[in-house]
């Protein structure tokens, strides 16, 4: 039976996009039967390239999707759990991981495709085991995923007879840089290489093509993969421009040595059909699991100089790196306890003055809207997250050794500031929250409310700054200083919230910019009360020490 170009071009069109829902839903159900594992297995297996690459294979080949990996490790690095380096081990390893995909299609089991769908569905829709759910995803996805690939197959096959995709084609087989760039732009169109590279085994399955055109297609498709990560970064931080610019750099290095040695490439796939008495799309399996194979095995050596590259292509200094922690060495948990809690005491304040960074960012957010601004905020967020993390663990640590009874209140202390500073981190966000929605909704706030709420921060920022300054202090008149200054901020938010009653009453203040004025002020109020309670923690120990005056408040 013929088919008209209509048929034929809505049977193609059908047929990948139920191969792109099944990769999907295989790749979702994959990641849902795994839970939270996978940023487990890319935070904790990257001590050595090795083990990222290898880390990097595990997670791709369950999600099905190596810009999937790529985004997670961008936001490891962005949250300061990974360094660039320990990222290429990550990113190399997921292009081998992608090709999983490859290799389930030459498996060749298209028959079977509609009885394994028809099995996932009966377990979505009659189960409510959650895990039962997931196996159900995954084999929806997987029949999905073959019957796609059996529709684009038969549509194909017309095109045969075509003269002018047979001239397509020779043209290919004659210039490699025309099928790498047919590659590359078919890849960038479907934003999958698993995609493209699935319609590549068609093709060549169908005798559509022959190795010569479809060896450089193949390498294209590798390039283009990368267009997902470079899009998906643009908007990103510096780490995630560097993440994404590794994977393009990889993958066009790569396609420039193989391209240099395509004759040799052909040869040896060439090779292993005959030896291995693969079928075709096995074939094209094989040869993209050997490209990005001895591609990484290449590359693995010099990942020092792959990030340095990166870096030059992509400049600038990253904030997360300034706030790595940097004081945190486990050798003093064994040599000196009274060391080692100086030196958490050293990577609090080092979290104190990134939170700080973040209350600027956060007013100099209210000033004007910057996007990139209010993203930078979001991430240094992520890294106290991070910070916090360790700091707290190292403490912990140490609490487990034998330490004597003043270091012991003291790493209680430095846990509760820790876990004080956080909260004003997240306290920080809020306030670029209240400032977004401001714009988002064109709020306006009077001369007045402006005024008052630049005196209050400026008060609060006073306060927290010799907040910080206390963590090294141990004067208790300097420290009953520092809260009494803390404490002022409250009364200053009753007096501000007293002058807001009287705009409104005078008719001078909008509703939406009251509701906004209050929030704005409470929260700065409380990020005022958190500065006195790192002050009030810090000389928990020395209550003994207050002037017969000074009342600690609740």
């Amino acid at each position: 039976m013929s088919l008209s170009p209509t048929e034929v071009l809505f049977m193609f069109l059908g047929g990948l996009g139920i191969f792109l829902y099944g990769i999907k839903q295989m790749g979702d159900g994959l990641q849902a039967a795994a839970g939270d594992r996978l940023r487990e297995i890319l935070n904790r297996m990257t001590s050595n390239p090795i083990k990222g690459v290898i880390a990097g294979i595990a997670v791709t080949a369950l999600i099905q999707s190596s810009s999937g990996t790529t985004a997670i490790t961008i936001g490891l690095v962005s949250a300061g759990f990974l360094s660039l380096r320990q990222a290429i081990g990550i990113i190399l390893g997921a292009n081998i991981g992608t090709t999983v995909t490859a290799f389930i299609i030459g498996l060749d089991i298209g028959a079977y495709s509609l009885p394994i769908l028809a099995i996932g569905s009966f377990m979505l829709f009659f189960f409510n085991n959650q895990q039962v759910v997931n196996i159900g995803r995954i084999l929806f996805g997987f029949g999905a995923l073959f019957y796609g690939l059996e529709l684009m197959g038969d549509g194909v096959k017309p095109l045969a007879d075509l003269e002018y995709f047979q001239n397509l084609m020779l043209a290919m087989s004659d210039n490699s840089f025309l099928g790498l760039g047919v590659g590359i732009l078919l890849t960038v169109i479907v934003q999958s290489s698993s995609a493209t590279i699935a319609i590549l085994q068609n093709f060549y399955a169908n005798d559509l093509v022959d190795l010569q055109a479809a060896l450089p297609i193949l390498l294209g498709d590798n390039i283009g993969t990368t267009i997902t990560a470079v899009l998906a970064a643009l908007v990103g931080s510096l780490a995630a421009k560097r993440a994404a610019m590794v994977h393009v750099t990889f993958n066009v290095i790569g396609a420039i040595i193989f391209m240099a040695l395509m004759p040799l490439f052909i040869m040896y796939v060439d090779y292993l059909q005959e030896v291995l008495n693969l079928n075709k799309a096995m074939t094209i399996a094989f040869a993209h699991g050997s490209y990005n194979v001895i591609n990484t095995l290449i590359h693995l050596p010099f990942v020092g100089v792959l990030a340095w590259i990166v870096i030059k292509i992509v400049p600038g200094r990253d904030f997360s790196e300034d706030f790595q922690p940097k004081h945190l060495d486990p050798l003093l948990l064994k040599q000196s306890a009274n060391i080692a809690v100086q030196s958490a005491q050293s990577e609090v304040k080092n979290l104190g003055q990134l939170v700080l960074s973040t209350l600027q960012d956060a007013r100099n957010y209210s000033d004007k809207q910057d996007i990139k601004l209010y993203k930078q905020i979001e991430d240094k967020i992520n890294v106290a997250q991070t910070l916090q993390d360790s700091i707290r663990s190292y403490l912990i640590d140490i609490s487990k050794g034998e330490v004597s009874q003043e270091d012991s209140e003291r790493v209680s202390n430095l846990l509760e500031i820790s876990r004080i500073l956080l909260k004003v981190s997240v306290q920080a966000k809020t306030l670029a929250d209240q400032y977004h929605s401001k714009y988002e909704n064109n709020i306006q706030l009077s001369e007045d409310a402006t005024e008052g709420l630049e005196h209050l921060y400026n008060h609060v920022y006073e306060s927290f700054t010799m907040a910080l300054d206390s963590i090294d202090v141990y004067n208790p008149q300097a420290l009953e200083h520092i809260i009494r200054l803390s404490q002022k901020s409250n009364r200053i938010e009753n007096k501000l919230r007293k002058e807001h009653v009287k705009r409104l009453s005078r008719g001078e203040c909008s509703t939406d910019g009251g509701a906004l004025y209050v929030d704005l002020i409470s929260n700065l109020e409380r990020i005022g009360y958190n500065a006195r309670n790192i002050s009030e923690t810090n000389l928990s120990s020395l209550h003994e020490d207050f002037s017969d005056d000074f009342t600690v408040y609740d």
